[in-house]
């Protein structure tokens, strides 16, 4: 089984987090995530999609949650808010 948060050599203590079929992302540059089914939402991945920083990780699955960046990416997840959300927990504590 693959390990959920991998230690990376980019920027020293940065972890990188696992958002779903072999789908990693820098778990310092989250600002939020979200549940996908919001009209609020919606918009905004819209708008991301339109500027060209929406970043699709789902592989044709149901997008389930959108994670925002720092660097103002969008990046659409099949993993739940929840499992995201207690993934970057562990990634806090470890």
């Amino acid at each position: 089984m693959n390990e959920i948060i991998r230690e990376s050599g980019h920027r020293k203590g940065n972890k990188i987090l696992n958002v779903g079929l072999e789908n990693w992302i820098m778990s310092g540059r989250v600002v939020a995530i979200a549940n996908a089914n919001s009209a609020p939402i919606k918009r905004m991945v819209k708008q991301a999609r339109e500027v060209n920083t929406l970043i699709d990780a789902t592989s044709g699955k149901p997008t389930r949650s959108v994670i925002f960046t720092d660097s103002k990416h969008v990046i659409l997840s099949s993993i739940s808010p929840r499992n995201l959300s207690a993934r970057m927990e562990k990634n806090i504590l470890d």
